[in-house]
């Protein structure tokens, strides 16, 4: 069942170095505060998973926290390249970073078969695409009853699953309103689960838009951060930070402004 905690001890105890971490959202609700304390604890060597890793990515992967990456797109919505991401992949700063690319479809089917508890997805797929002859993970097998040729990727299952959400009541349920994600998937795939939420409630409003419940046996961990969203949104709650998301291209372009900007805006340390 799940338990209330500070974000500081929830990551200390559900987060191992060398775990494969998936950090979910869609658009909005991404966990950005989970992924600064993570990097604010120094874990390393993990296996980060996301379909579609943005900022918050670039960040861990920029401070040193990834090993690899498990994904489906990566980019700057709406501005470009992700500089850190980049950085790390063509000159192994500030680590190597090996990459498994996928479609979204593929994610998608993957992170349904680990919550199903599935060895592998299979759907129709990567016909005629490149990623096959690049990621040995991406096999081809025929179906058994119809003879078509149908793509298989392993399920992914996550060590640790972290989601941020708007609201949990009192005995551990939360809800995920507005645009919905993997959040669902993600959740009942991972091994250990931590959400985030903007706050607690005695109950949920009725009629709530796309509403998901995540029942409080399929969370380890919940920690109250208002916010812990920003600078993406959360649906009734916040706006997305656009200014911030163009900003970032030039912050991030140079390993010495990145530095201070996490040194001041992760760490909270005063700029000298």
């Amino acid at each position: 069942m799940s338990e209330f905690c500070s974000l500081n001890d929830a990551i200390r105890r559900l987060v191992r170095p060398g775990d494969s971490v998936a950090l979910e959202g869609f658009t909005h609700l991404i966990p950005f505060a989970a992924g600064h304390e993570i990097i604010r604890q120094g874990l390393t060597d993990l296996t980060l998973i996301r379909m579609t890793p943005d900022l918050i990515y670039d960040q861990m992967i920029g401070c040193g926290c990834a090993k690899k990456l498990v994904f489906s797109w990566g980019g700057n919505p709406g501005v470009g390249s992700l500089h850190r991401l980049r950085d790390a992949v063509e000159r192994g700063w500030p680590a190597p970073l090996e990459i498994e690319e996928h479609s979204h479809s593929a994610m998608a089917h993957a992170y349904a078969a680990g919550a199903a508890g599935m060895p592998a997805a299979f759907f129709r797929g990567y016909r005629g695409s490149d990623l096959a002859k690049v990621n040995p993970n991406i096999r081809f097998i025929e179906c058994p009853f119809t003879g078509e040729q149908l793509a298989a990727v392993p399920a992914i299952r996550p060590d640790v699953g972290i989601v941020h959400a708007q609201k949990a009541d009192r005995t551990g349920n939360v809800l995920v309103e507005g645009i919905v994600g993997v959040q669902k998937e993600v959740v009942l795939a991972s091994k250990r689960v931590l959400v985030t939420v903007e706050e607690v409630v005695e109950r949920f409003p009725p009629g709530a838009t796309n509403a998901v419940i995540l029942p409080a046996w399929t969370i380890d961990a919940i920690a109250v951060v208002p916010g812990g969203a920003r600078p993406s949104y959360a649906h009734g709650y916040y706006q997305r930070d656009n200014a911030f998301y163009v900003a970032w291209d030039a912050i991030s372009r140079d390993r010495d402004t990145f530095r201070r900007w996490i040194d001041e805006h992760v760490y909270g340390r005063t700029p000298a």
